[in-house]
């Protein structure tokens, strides 16, 4: 199973953001990094790869299949997206939210099979502490992570995560991309996370890719990527690439032209 897009075009009404987004193709069980400053295009290939919007021209294809020859219910079944922002039925606990999310791809017929998905998946990603909590009740790190158990509890080929960490404590960043890519890498399917900590895309893409104005600028493994000087010129900062004492990556950035105390 590949993902591969070519030539991709899309925005909304008059305001082009894609430009010839061509990506070279994603393999399974890799675990790709989409990375870039604010309003580079990043949510709008997510939403044109999910198919809430339309792109103006361009292909993506699943496994040599154009996605959109798809079905509604076959795509969604295929590519599950995680937005920045998600809504919540506060009623529910997070057991039933994640156990609705599973259904919404397979029917509404509750079976044992379901309740053994939804109880595996929320221990994968540490969460069965959280089960009988109300979703209510939780703090909006603890919903991101419910999110994410909503999504991958559907077994997706393809996972899009936007800005999955972003409410979340140093300890829970760490974990829930442990858990996502180790459970990823173990059924077979793409995972594509909009990140906006570098050292985090460091520490657990296979794969980056660096958008601005809606074009890609580089593409390649998070050593290389990170090195380039379109780094600190795509986000206006002076970077480089260092390596700590137990040999993983970070990026140690400052801005242009501040004093160094």
């Amino acid at each position: 199973m590949t993902l591969s897009i070519r030539g991709l075009n899309a925005g909304y009404g008059r305001v082009k953001v894609l430009h010839d987004v061509t990506v070279d193709p994603i393999k399974p069980g890799e675990f790709v990094g989409l990375i870039g400053p604010n309003a580079s295009g990043k949510s709008t290939l997510f939403k044109s790869l999910s198919g809430l919007l339309t792109p103006s021209a361009g292909s993506i294809e699943l496994n040599g299949s154009d996605l959109t020859t798809f079905t509604r219910r076959d795509r969604s079944r295929a590519i599950a997206y995680m937005p920045q922002a998600y809504g919540c039925n506060a009623i529910l606990t997070v057991y039933e939210s994640v156990l609705l999310a599973l259904k919404q791809t397979t029917g509404w017929r509750v079976e044992s099979d379901n309740l053994d998905i939804v109880s595996r998946t929320l221990s994968a990603l540490r969460l069965t502490h959280l089960a009988n909590r109300g979703l209510g009740n939780l703090s909006g790190g603890q919903a991101q992570m419910v999110a994410v158990a909503q999504t991958l509890v559907r077994n997706p080929r393809i996972v899009l995560l936007d800005e999955p960490t972003s409410a979340l404590d140093l300890h829970h960043q760490l974990s829930i991309l442990s858990s996502v890519r180790s459970e990823m890498k173990q059924r077979g399917s793409i995972v594509m996370a909009a990140l906006h900590d570098l050292n985090l895309a460091a520490e657990f893409c296979d794969r980056l890719i660096l958008i601005k104005d809606g074009m890609i600028m580089a593409d390649g493994q998070p050593a290389d990527i990170l090195a380039l000087p379109q780094i600190g010129e795509t986000y206006r900062v002076e970077t480089a690439l260092e390596a700590t004492r137990r040999g993983s990556l970070y990026v140690d950035a400052t801005l242009r032209g501040a004093a160094v105390c």
